[in-house]
């Protein structure tokens, strides 16, 4: 059995299991992001503060942010 994924999103350390996405880290650590974020008002960046997809696999140590825009659609 692989080990645990260790993740941390907003500063947060969360442990989800392999083969995770952004999607899954983000429902696991602010769930009423996920329809914002696909709707396009709200962003999950990485630890360089580069726009990552929800479907993007994660590794272990992964920084995410997440946090709703001031873009109107």
């Amino acid at each position: 059995m692989s080990a645990a994924l260790r993740v941390f999103v907003n500063e947060r350390p969360y442990s989800l299991p392999p083969g995770s996405t952004v999607r899954d880290a983000l429902r696991a650590a602010a769930p009423e992001l996920v329809p914002l974020c696909e709707a396009g008002q709200a962003v999950v960046t990485d630890g360089r503060a580069i726009e990552i997809a929800l479907d993007a696999p994660l590794t272990g140590g992964a920084i995410l942010r997440a946090q709703q825009t001031s873009r109107r659609g």
